[in-house]
C-alpha cells in the first residue's frame, strides 16, 4: 500500500498589504482590477466618497467606507477566532499625494483618528496605503490629500478631470502571495475514495489529517490546518476536490472609481466674472424695458 503525504503549510505572516507591495509593481494591472484581488476572493462592497473638484495646492478628504457586521469574528492564523481587521489602497493622479503633517487642520486630524499612511513605493506618493488595522475602529478611513499645483510646483499636473481608484478590504485573506493556502478558506479532497481516518495533527499548531484511500488502495493525507471547521466523516466516501471543510471565510475585497477635477482658479473667476455679467446685463435690459413702457404710456396719454 502506498502512503501519500498531501502537506499545506500555513505561512505565519499576517501583514498585508505588505504582499502587493513586495510582489507588484504597481497595484492596480493592466486589466483594471486591484492585486489585493488575487488573495482576497470574495467580493464585498466598499464606497469612495471624493470632491467633485478641488483648487490646486489645497488639503481635502477622500472617504473610504468598508461595511461589515461588527459582532462577525473571522478565524486567525493560529485556528482561533478575533476581530476583522481592514486594508485599502488609494490610487490618485500623479502629483496627488497624502498631505504632509504641517498642511493637516486640528479637525481633519481628528476625523483621521490617528491612522498612519505610507506611499506605495519611494517613488510613487500618489498611491497609498494603509493597514491592517482594526476594523471596528476604522470601518471608515478619511485620506487627507494634497492636491498639485500645475504652476508653481507640478509641472506633470494639468487642470483635468482625473480617475481616483479604491481597493479595500476586511479580513484575511484565502490565497498567500506564493500562492499557498490561508486556513481562511475552504479545503477540498486531492483524490476521490473512501475516508478512512481522521485524526488530530500532532505538528506545532494542531489541525487535522484526514486519510483518503483510493479504488486503487493508494493512501493520502490531507492536512486541515487549524481553523476550518471538517463536514465529512469515517467511511465517507468523497470525489475529487469535494469540499472536506467549510468556508470559514466572511470577508472579502471591493474596488471602486471616483472622479475630480483639478480646477483652474482663473477658470472660475472668468465664469464668475461672465455670469455677473449676464446677469448685470438683464437687469440693465428690464430697466430700459420698463424705462421704455413709461415713454409710451405718457406718450399715449398725451
Amino acid at each position: 500500500m502506498i502512503l501519500l503525504l498531501w502537506v499545506v503549510e500555513v505561512p505565519q505572516v499576517f501583514a498585508y498589504p505588505i504582499f502587493a507591495q513586495q510582489n507588484y509593481e504597481n497595484p492596480r494591472e493592466a486589466n483594471g482590477r486591484i492585486v489585493c484581488a488575487n488573495c482576497h476572493l470574495a467580493q464585498k462592497p466598499v464606497e469612495l466618497d471624493v470632491p467633485q473638484g478641488v483648487l490646486p495646492n489645497t488639503v481635502f478628504e477622500a472617504v473610504v467606507k468598508i461595511p461589515y457586521d461588527q459582532q462577525i469574528q473571522q478565524v486567525l492564523a493560529n485556528g482561533k477566532k478575533g476581530p476583522l481587521n481592514v486594508g485599502a489602497v488609494l490610487i490618485l493622479p500623479e502629483g496627488f499625494e497624502c498631505a504632509p503633517k504641517d498642511r493637516i487642520s486640528p479637525e481633519l486630524k481628528k476625523k483621521i483618528k490617528g491612522l498612519s499612511f505610507q506611499p506605495y513605493r519611494e517613488n510613487q506618493k500618489n498611491i497609498i496605503v494603509v493597514g491592517p488595522v482594526p476594523g471596528k475602529k476604522y470601518s471608515q478611513m478619511v485620506f487627507p490629500i494634497l492636491s498639485p499645483d500645475p504652476q508653481n510646483k507640478t509641472k506633470k499636473s494639468y487642470y483635468l478631470k482625473y480617475p481616483i481608484y479604491l481597493g479595500a478590504n476586511r479580513g484575511r485573506g484565502q490565497v498567500y502571495a506564493d500562492g499557498s493556502k490561508s486556513n481562511n478558506t475552504v479545503y477540498s479532497a486531492s483524490l476521490g475514495g473512501v475516508i478512512k481516518q481522521i485524526a488530530p495533527s500532532e505538528q506545532k499548531g494542531g489541525g487535522f489529517l484526514i486519510t483518503i484511500e483510493t479504488k486503487t488502495g493508494e493512501q493520502i493525507i490531507d492536512k486541515i490546518p487549524p481553523g476550518p471547521e471538517i463536514i465529512v466523516s469515517v467511511d465517507q466516501k468523497v470525489e475529487i476536490d469535494q469540499p472536506l471543510t467549510k468556508n470559514p471565510n466572511i470577508g472579502g475585497f471591493g474596488q471602486q472609481e471616483g472622479e475630480i477635477v483639478l480646477q483652474n482658479p482663473q477658470r472660475i473667476f472668468g465664469y464668475l466674472v461672465f455670469v455677473f455679467s449676464v446677469l448685470l446685463t438683464q437687469i440693465f435690459l428690464v430697466l430700459k424695458k420698463k424705462q421704455f413702457e413709461k415713454v409710451q404710456l405718457f406718450e399715449f396719454n398725451f
